[in-house]
């Protein structure tokens, strides 16, 4: 019995120990992060939330409910591609600042800085998408995906812009460090709903920032138009403010050109009403990695993101969020060549710009195969469905 009590009371201080431990530890995890998580809205930008048609009472809503398989997420987590990183150092375009500095001649361009960070140049204009310029797509320096290159384009180099188009406020699009750092610019910050309380909490001025329902409208100036665009996603920097915020995409709507950029989005029908009201595109910039059979409405995957493109009558198709951070379990080279079977066998005119390369979609020749050959999945063998949708594509506008 003695012994039995003895046995007890180790088993108790063991207990006891490891709930200290952990304790101290989540608490230094929260310090860490604490600036990075951001902060909620309130006062006129909470009820401007609370407005919306989306907002349920305590968060916004996808028109079309995720879907999760959570057994599959767990015994997905042993099957993994052994090539998920890239082995050797990948072929990074330093783009020459002075390339800035004149117009591109035939009034569109487009600098790809690897994942969602683009440059677009437009009509006269310029906007960057979801800058992430920091080392982890996460709220600690010390944990988290760490990039795979150092960005293309210094921050410093980053020409004038008419406006910052942030998609949603997941990591590895809302970028912290990078806000810091842009937060005393002569820009704008356009973003979806919510969104700008985190903007305004690392420093840049409310009288900057900007914040778009789905169907709203903001212009920078006579003739360029930015519309928020419907997406399928969700958002949130911590476990207690999921779906806090809105998520969204943009149409860039200039006098002679439009570009379309998806941030993150799973499929839904309404894309087709995005094409019709806004487009036809001369370039679509959509999603194509990060995904997996368990959550397949999260991200598109490549088959889904190109028949996104025809939805949306693109011309030409630029795959993004891809090539810069391990998100997910299949091989890093797996989302392009998956996008350049879908694209050939839909007959859609993809380009592949190397990081930091910029293209005019609508004069670039083919651009040329510039990453590993390593083994990858098809589609027959991890396909990537939305699930929840309707039989037949909707008819109702996207707007609101």
């Amino acid at each position: 019995m003695a012994e039995r009590r003895r046995s007890w009371g180790r088993g108790l201080r063991y207990l006891r120990n490891a709930a200290v431990v952990t304790s101290l530890i989540s608490l230094v995890f929260l310090v860490a992060g604490w600036r990075a998580f951001g902060s909620a809205a309130t006062g006129e930008r909470r009820r401007r939330m609370e407005a919306s048609s989306h907002w349920t009472g305590k968060v916004f809503e996808n028109t079309y409910p995720l879907w999760n398989d959570y057994w599959g997420m767990v015994t997905g987590a042993f099957e993994g591609s052994p090539n998920s990183t890239p082995a050797a150092p990948l072929p990074v375009v330093t783009p020459d600042p002075e390339l800035f500095l004149t117009p591109p001649p035939s009034g569109l361009r487009i600098t790809w800085l690897g994942h969602s960070t683009t440059l677009i140049e437009i009509d006269g204009r310029r906007f960057l998408t979801d800058p992430v310029w920091g080392e982890r797509t996460s709220p600690f320096t010390f944990a988290g995906p760490k990039r795979w290159y150092a960005p293309p384009l210094p921050l410093e180099g980053v020409p004038p812009l008419d406006a910052v188009l942030i998609s949603h406020d997941h990591y590895d699009h809302l970028d912290m460090p990078t806000i810091e750092r842009m937060k005393h610019w002569d820009t704008t910050f356009v973003t979806a709903l919510g969104v700008g309380a985190h903007l305004e909490y690392w420093g840049v001025p409310a009288s900057r920032i900007v914040e778009l329902d789905w169907g709203d409208e903001w212009s920078p100036g006579e003739g360029t138009t930015i519309v928020c665009a419907q997406a399928r996603h969700a958002s949130g920097r911590h476990l207690f403010d999921q779906n806090a915020t809105l998520w969204a995409g943009y149409a860039v709507i200039g006098p002679k050109h439009r570009v379309y950029f998806s941030g993150d989005t799973g499929m839904f029908p309404e894309l087709a009403d995005i094409g019709r009201e806004w487009g036809p595109f001369d370039v679509t910039m959509v999603e194509v990695g990060a995904y997996h059979r368990a959550w397949p409405d999260w991200h598109m995957g490549p088959e889904q993101a190109v028949a996104a493109h025809h939805m949306l009558r693109g011309r030409v198709f630029i795959p993004i969020h891809w090539g810069l951070f391990d998100l997910a379990l299949h091989g890093w080279t797996e989302p392009v060549e998956r996008t350049l079977v879908a694209a050939e066998e839909g007959n859609a005119r993809v380009l592949v710009p190397r990081p930091g390369e910029s293209l005019e979609p609508g004069h670039a020749k083919a651009t040329a195969r510039w990453w590993p050959t390593v083994p990858w999945q098809t589609a027959a063998e991890h396909p990537i469905v939305a699930r929840g949708l309707p039989d037949k594509p909707a008819e109702t506008a996207s707007a609101k």
